[in-house]
């Protein structure tokens, strides 16, 4: 594809030295930044490329590649916007293209391989293991068995569908080149996201090839790590501002904010990019960091889209300004703090960047698109400081119960029915069918035995869930 001169870049691409699954504004707002400025001050031979591989549509790649892989990214503040190009995106690919998927992960030189998936995407049951009732699950263990088995490690076989599966082939060419070591990063908002994905990478490997999960088990480590950008999707009125304020015509510019944090834990064994140089931090436990990020930040973002989008809200900064929801979002924070890990000083620290980050009424982020898959997120956002609250002997969060509620109302309002593919939770379709002529306390049972079967026996958080539904009940016109 011709690359269009206003992107032509100035100096050689650096090598590529990291291969990326899921090309989406989060990406391109956090790990693509941090790559690009750990080797600012290095000439190109000695920063990490990174080439990246979409994770669902192919129109992201044919956009950047247009653009030999850069883009603007527009950092939104209060005050106004701060606009640069990235440029360590040095390849754009389908992620269908699967024979390149694999030769570049066949290069010894290449050291990590990187992912931004949805907490879905890892394809795990309730208990975290490999769900192997899932039709694209079979079918990616039966491909990668026959590839296997005719020693196939490139070529032109198609590729894999799952995110365990993606992985997986690239491993598995790897191998069959004597490749070496690798790392493998996740970057998502699912807790000891490294150790969720090497498990289901394992146990496919299990199922495909009993000597290639001996293989990934020595050679491959996997790294968790804990990331925060909020980076809202791009709009036609921000591409026509990128296009006013530098006077290039962009297709893939992402807006995001002013801050950004990287945590993460686990070993490089074939080395990585200088991220700390860039603010990122490499720790012993993440655990502390992923809670104070899921149960103030992302637990935030549910309440205000559930309590938000039924009182006429539209993103954050329009819910947070509601007293009546900031009210309540304090409170669920009350409830969080009392139970993480960390010194008052970090907290109240943590705390006063959410509410100007959360005020920032020029970053758009739309409640509708936080409020969708809520089965998936509100374990680790909500039930997870239940849990904990419980365990402590602290008494039930009122709070934490009020947004489950909400939820519950969200779903029984929901346009889509089970079987719908547009329904906007289609791991709880079922339950929303049933929820909508549910009693409080039936209700509350429901949503219970679903997030947090563990709990569901808990008869004093049970009726402080059904008391916040019945509440909801009463203020939903008849």
């Amino acid at each position: 594809m011709d690359v269009s001169p206003a992107w032509r870049r100035d100096e050689p691409a650096p090598p590529v030295r990291v291969v990326h699954l899921g090309l989406g504004a989060f990406a391109r707002a956090h790990l693509l930044t941090y790559t690009q400025d750990a080797g600012a001050d290095l000439p190109p031979a000695q920063r990490w490329g990174v080439a990246g591989f979409t994770g669902r549509s192919a129109r992201a790649a044919h956009d950047l590649a247009s653009q030999d892989g850069r883009y603007t990214l527009v950092e939104r503040g209060v005050d106004g916007d701060r606009t640069r190009v990235v440029d360590a995106l040095v390849e754009v690919h389908d992620g269908a293209d699967a024979t390149r998927w694999r030769a570049l992960l066949a290069r010894p030189e290449v050291a990590v391989l990187t992912l931004t998936v949805t907490e879905a995407g890892y394809r795990r049951t309730s208990t975290g293991a490999l769900d192997r009732r899932d039709a694209q699950v079979r079918d990616d263990a039966a491909l990668l068995g026959r590839y296997v088995a005719d020693g196939d490690a490139g070529g032109t076989a198609r590729a894999a569908t799952t995110a365990p599966g993606r992985v997986l082939d690239g491993l598995r060419a790897r191998r069959a080149a004597g490749g070496g070591t690798l790392a493998v990063v996740s970057l998502d908002n699912l807790p000891d996201n490294g150790d969720a994905l090497r498990r289901v990478v394992l146990e496919l490997a299990e199922d495909v090839d009993h000597d290639l999960a001996g293989w990934v088990r020595t050679h491959v480590a996997f790294v968790s790590s804990m990331v925060d950008r909020i980076t809202p999707a791009t709009t036609d009125a921000d591409r026509t501002a990128v296009r006013d304020a530098t006077g290039r015509q962009d297709a893939a510019p992402v807006v995001t904010e002013p801050f950004r944090e990287w945590v993460l834990s686990g070993r490089f064994p074939a080395g990585r990019p200088a991220w700390d140089v860039a603010g990122a931090r490499f720790v012993a436990d993440l655990a502390p960091y992923e809670h104070r990020k899921l149960w103030l930040l992302n637990a935030g973002h549910s309440l205000l889209a559930y309590a938000g989008l039924p009182r006429g809200a539209r993103t954050v900064a329009e819910a947070y300004a509601d007293p009546v929801v900031r009210t309540r979002l304090e409170e669920l924070w009350r409830e969080a703090r009392e139970v993480l890990p960390l010194t008052g000083g970090e907290l109240d620290d943590a705390l006063a960047d959410l509410r100007s980050r959360f005020a920032n009424a020029r970053i758009e982020h739309r409640l509708e698109q936080i409020a969708r898959d809520g089965s998936q997120k509100l374990p680790v956002r909500v039930l997870a400081v239940a849990r904990t609250r419980r365990d402590a002997g602290l008494p039930v969060g009122p709070a934490g119960a009020g947004v489950l509620a909400d939820w519950a109302q969200h779903l029984r309002d929901s346009v889509g029915v089970a079987g719908d593919e547009a329904h906007p939770d289609l791991a709880a379709a079922h339950l929303a069918d049933r929820l909508r002529d549910a009693d409080p306390d039936t209700a509350a049972a429901f949503v219970v035995a679903a997030l947090a079967p563990d709990l569901a026996d808990d008869r004093t958080f049970v009726a402080t869930v059904a008391g916040a539904v019945a509440a909801r009940h009463a203020l939903t016109p008849s």
